[in-house]
């Protein structure tokens, strides 16, 4: 019988009747709510349980891999016996290798005599890092910096055995030496390849932060080709593996138990780990490392120029639809760069069709170069797409330094910069090269642009600078607005700027 129906039949007059269909109505839609509430509870504690199952599939299992990879990680310690200064010696300023004759007056270190003239004994101190064994034989793979000075290098490895460890090479611009211990039959690891690594991949570090042995912290990798100061040759990996005082030298691991890295520096305004960690690529390490072991020393390749980044301004200045490529500033006598004729003012924005982003790019791509390898240059030259193959030389020990120089007498103003330059000396040219020296500067566009007396401007808006009568004329041909580049050598060093004219 249909209960609706019935409900709306002329019988709705009857109480009884219309009571028990009412509450056939009623019971009905209690069970309808009930089995939908039981639908809902039981949709919302599947759906809870898959994404709990696809989290925890997602989140990478780390102990299988530090079960294969530790034993092949060491723990490093350096002993450094330094002489301690009498008294007497700190307070004149004596030298410690002083002639024994003084030494028995004034009681050098280990002839006794008591404070304050008597000697000190010898004092030891010891740093801590961590290492990675990559050859059965024995043969390490550390950090330069937890090695370097040291008298004894002890390696204590994972069975808690100590050997003593062969310094075999070290390489103080990658940061990376190279050790040998004598056993064999060693845990090794293995080696990735870094350049496959991409940002956002699981790593795991093992190492001994603060002394504490075998410690596993593990993070993404955040970037790739980082450039810092005075490490010019290594395309950093930046991660945030938490690394502290001891993990250097270390291992950088990915999913696949493979080496990509060495663990280097932390950026830090505490002292610790602030998320910021960097480490060496394993491809740049294990180059370095073939080099330290066959000749003892590591050849870099050298082209031979002083480079600068290109601003917006910069670019702007140039011609450039973007801020990138590296600005020459400078190009060294004698140099690849030079006899393949390349000049001040060409901006390089790829190396062997591999672009030039940020100026810190080309050391790295030119580094990993051997002497004598031919390398393609794009570079734009005012304006102008130009290719250019170069000779890659072999970097000098020491780099070409320019001296600064005495002015001139010889002097022009020029109001409309607001400078007075003059000629250079035959002893400047030979020194810095070729220009006109400001002596002066009155209020003007040149102030504005932070030149300072003593500057050599070399080059204006493209125009090369040799007599202070091509300064004026490069002068009156500037544009009335907009930016051109001005090159300008100061303290020995040459660096363009955009040069802004209203």
């Amino acid at each position: 019988m249909n209960i609706d129906n019935d409900y709306m039949k002329p019988a709705y007059t009857n109480t009884a009747y219309r009571k028990a269909a009412f509450k056939k109505i009623v019971d009905k839609n209690i069970r309808l709510r009930s089995l939908f509430s039981m639908l809902a509870s039981t949709l919302a504690i599947t759906f809870s349980l898959v994404l709990s199952g696809t989290a925890h599939a997602e989140l990478p299992d780390f102990r299988e891999l530090v079960k294969d990879t530790s034993p092949a990680v060491v723990n490093i310690s350096t002993v450094t016996h330094r002489q301690q200064n009498t008294a007497l010696q700190q307070q004149y300023g004596l030298p410690d290798d002083m002639p024994e004759i003084f030494r028995h007056f004034f009681g050098g270190p280990g002839q006794g005599g008591g404070a304050p003239f008597g000697g000190r004994p010898d004092r030891e101190s010891a740093s801590l890092g961590s290492g990675f064994i990559v050859s059965k034989d024995g043969y390490i793979l550390t950090n330069n910096h937890v090695v370097q000075n040291a008298d004894e290098i002890i390696v204590r490895l994972n069975d808690r055995r100590e050997l003593v460890a062969e310094l075999i090479g070290a390489d103080k611009s990658s940061d990376l030496a190279v050790l040998k211990v004598d056993a064999d039959d060693l845990p090794i690891v293995k080696t990735g390849n870094s350049d496959k690594l991409e940002v956002g991949e699981w790593v795991v570090a093992i190492g001994s932060p603060f002394g504490f042995d075998y410690s596993v912290t593990a993070g993404i990798v955040s970037a790739k080709g980082r450039s810092l100061p005075n490490e010019n040759y290594v395309p950093f990996i930046q991660t945030d593996v938490a690394i502290n005082p001891g993990n250097s030298g270390g291992p950088l691991f990915n999913l696949d138990g493979e080496v990509v890295g060495i663990n280097s520096q932390i950026y830090t305004r505490s002292g610790g780990f602030m998320g910021v960690s960097f480490a060496i690529p394993i491809n740049v390490a294990l180059d370095v490392a073939d080099q330290l072991k066959k000749n003892g020393k590591v050849s870099r390749g050298w082209l031979g120029v002083v480079i600068q980044e290109v601003s917006k301004d910069l670019a702007e200045s140039f011609g450039l639809d973007q801020a990138a490529g590296a600005l020459i500033a400078q190009v060294l006598d004698g140099s690849p760069a030079e006899d393949a004729g390349l000049v001040s003012g060409d901006i390089i924005t790829k190396v062997n069709g591999e672009t030039i982003y940020l100026s810190s790019d080309l050391p790295h791509q030119i580094g990993r170069l051997k002497a004598g390898e031919k390398a393609r240059l794009t570079l734009v030259r005012q304006g102008k797409e130009k290719k250019i193959t170069v000779v890659i030389g072999a970097m000098p020990d020491s780099g070409a330094m320019l001296k600064s120089s005495k002015k001139a007498p010889a002097e022009h103003n020029s109001n409309r910069l607001g400078l007075v330059v003059s000629e250079m000396s035959d002893q400047q040219r030979q020194q810095v090269g070729e220009g006109v020296v400001i002596t002066d500067i009155e209020s003007g566009l040149g102030a504005q642009a932070g030149l300072m007396r003593g500057d050599v401007i070399s080059m204006i808006d493209n125009v090369r600078i040799r007599s202070v009568a091509d300064f004026e004329k490069a002068v009156k041909n500037l544009p009335k607005k907009g930016f051109v580049p001005m090159r300008v050598v100061r303290g020995g060093q040459a660096s363009f700027i955009p040069l802004r004219i209203q």
